[in-house]
């Protein structure tokens, strides 16, 4: 591969600008970016801990996955090939994705389509209208999340929507009452959203006042429907199931581009999306879950589509790109 020139000013900001608004497990942004000549480097942080949430670190991967995805959708439209390698180094195990520049290419109508959908992206936890998703629409988001070792399901049977009721009341009902989880919820919701423009954090303007499946983040006072309640609930609902035939690292980070990839799709047709892991970190419910639908493989995350209610849903909060691209920060 000819060896390419450095970024110019330009092209670091576009590329920078990706990966700040990729989504995060509760908007930690656990990323850095180096970019040396011709290449893109994406390293995952580790000091944004979510010891209760995400003890195993799964979500973060996740999350450094999805930033993954922007990072490449970024280096295309700038008119390069790519070539993308995941954990190249093993001394290096912060080495999340080495991506390397290659001659010049004219950008996909896909590529264009997905990198403009990067900035209207939202994690949308309101309730859908009743319109439902097309099997058109359907068809073109699993194809969407198409990566090597990665299965999408689309939950519609009577059987498949009530383990999936059982499995959010159930783990719904233990979060709850998890003083822990919900210290560590507590101090990543923000509450002065205005003095919070550039950082980290869950907006609280963003959570809606109603109850599961829409919520997804559950407090000490998120009333519970019951399973039956939940399962009729979920019948209006589009949700998409992503597993993997391993439950490693490396698979982790796969789901998190898939991921990302079908969320741009989505809101590229007008679509909105959001996506729920807590309940699949509790070991008892996930094996259950995996039991009961008989699936061959590890669910990683649940995902929710369909058409927005015409409501506005603030954007996250980032990181300035020179921290970013200089790796300061305390992660708060």
């Amino acid at each position: 591969m000819t060896a390419m020139p450095e970024w110019s000013a330009g092209e670091t900001d576009v590329l920078a600008r990706a990966v700040v608004r990729a989504p995060s497990v509760h908007n930690t942004q656990p990323w850095t970016l180096e970019l040396p000549e011709g290449r893109a480097l994406l390293l995952e942080r580790s000091d944004p801990a979510l010891p209760f949430h995400d003890p195993l670190g799964r979500d973060r991967s996740l999350s450094c996955g999805a930033a993954t995805a922007n990072l490449e959708l970024g280096m295309r439209v700038l008119g390069r090939d790519t070539t993308l390698e995941l954990l190249p180094e093993r001394d290096r195990p912060e080495l999340v994705a080495r991506l390397s520049a290659g001659g010049g290419r004219v950008p996909s109508d896909t590529d264009l389509h997905r990198y403009s959908a990067i900035a209207r992206r939202r994690s949308y936890r309101q309730p859908f209208t009743s319109q439902p998703v097309s099997d058109y629409d359907m068809k073109d988001l699993v194809a969407a999340a198409a990566e090597d070792g990665v299965q999408v399901k689309v939950l519609r049977t009577p059987d498949e929507l009530a383990a999936l009721a059982g499995l959010l009341e159930y783990a719904a009902t233990v979060l709850r009452q998890d003083r822990g989880y919900q210290r560590e919820l507590a101090l990543w919701t923000l509450r002065d959203e205005r003095s919070h423009r550039h950082g980290v954090g869950i907006p609280g303007g963003s959570l809606p006042r109603v109850s599961l499946p829409w919520a997804g983040l559950v407090r000490p006072t998120t009333p519970v429907p019951d399973s039956v309640t939940l399962a009729q609930r979920l019948r209006g609902e589009t949700v998409l199931l992503f597993l993997t035939a391993g439950d490693a690292r490396p698979d982790h980070l796969r789901v998190g581009i898939a991921m990302q990839h079908t969320w741009l799709a989505a809101v590229d047709m007008g679509l909105a999306a959001a996506v729920q892991t807590q309940p699949l970190h509790l070991a008892e419910a996930r094996a259950g879950f995996i039991d009961r639908l008989g699936l061959a493989g590890y669910p990683q995350l649940i995902m929710r589509v369909g058409h927005p209610h015409g409501v506005r849903i603030p954007r996250s909060p980032r990181r300035a790109t020179a921290e970013l691209l200089d790796g300061t920060g305390d992660g708060y």
